[in-house]
């Protein structure tokens, strides 16, 4: 390594024995979510659990995870994600600064809703939620039915779960904050930075994006920089406000991704994509390529490979 930074051929080292590798990994990351839970469940006050993160970072690996480790520890926790509370797409939705619906920000979810329905679940401990069909584009009120018991918990995760918009009008005190991201870089032998925080969260989202969305590494592309605006403007700003933070980043990652990655990437026709696929290829090459069918079923990396 480079003044403990860690590098390429670090990884590819590890990468030598790369059963090992990958267990490590995974054990690794398991420990970090098993400490968490091991917080929650002893805090029995804490009964909404607020997890935010930018594209990419895991969060849904990550609430399930947390809820199989509360489980474990004689607790129930339901998973509920922000994006049933989008307003239907007959609605509408708040315009970007070129005209366009803006997606990405808290206003296109329904705030009264979301008060309503965690309030009452502060309150009484039960509240009937709304799921989004993202097919239709219409959002299902009353759709499901929660009722916590004195050891269970609600896991919300969105890109917006720390935002004062929302957690503001909640009661703080039952209130635990947690933020996942990847917070790891990958540098080259000089100390420079191979691999950025944004280039490994890229490189998961298009390979996920193709794989279970049908999406082009084009479309993955034109779409990366309104999410990055999005980020920037709506989540970042509030990551200080979370209890705790988890880095989500897995060393074996650029191996077990490589291979899919470049081979998406060499078939961009675009012109205007085609600078920066070359780019992230000629980084990918570096790094030894290991199968992703040795990952185990419940690694985080699934949630991107399948």
């Amino acid at each position: 390594m480079t003044n403990n930074k860690t590098t390429f051929s670090l990884i590819n080292e590890l990468a030598l024995d790369a059963s090992a590798f990958v267990e490590n990994c995974m054990a690794e990351y398991r420990s970090k979510v098993s400490a968490v839970a091991d917080e929650i469940v002893k805090d029995k006050s804490k009964k909404i659990i607020m997890l935010a993160g930018p594209s990419s970072s895991g969060k849904t690996t990550t609430a399930s995870m947390l809820s199989a480790f509360i489980s474990e520890s004689g607790g129930r926790a339901y998973t509920v994600s922000l994006d049933d509370f989008y307003f239907p797409r007959s609605v509408g939705y708040p315009l970007d600064e070129n005209g366009k619906p803006d997606y990405e920000c808290v206003e296109a979810l329904d705030l009264q809703l979301i008060h309503r329905c965690f309030g009452e679940l502060q309150k009484n401990g039960r509240s009937r939620l709304p799921v989004f069909d993202f097919r239709s584009g219409e959002r299902i009120d009353d759709a499901k039915e929660i009722i916590l018991e004195e050891n269970d918990v609600i896991i919300v995760e969105g890109l917006h779960a720390l935002n004062p918009a929302i957690t503001d009008n909640l009661d703080s005190s039952n209130l635990y904050r947690i933020y996942v991201s990847v917070s790891s870089r990958v540098y080259d032998e000089s100390g420079e930075v191979l691999l950025s925080k944004r280039n490994l969260r890229f490189v998961r989202r298009m390979v996920r994006d193709y794989r279970f969305r049908s999406t082009s590494v084009e479309r993955t592309f034109e779409i990366w920089e309104s999410v990055m605006r999005g980020e920037d403007k709506y989540l970042f700003p509030f990551e200080s406000l979370a209890d705790i933070k988890i880095n989500s980043f897995h060393l074996c990652e650029p191996c077990v991704l490589a291979k899919t990655a470049i081979r998406l990437l060499e078939d961009v026709k675009s012109e205007e994509c085609k600078e920066k696929a070359d780019a992230i290829i000629n980084k990918l090459r570096l790094f030894k390529d290991i199968d992703y069918s040795i990952l185990p079923s419940d690694s985080l990396l699934r949630e991107f490979t399948g």
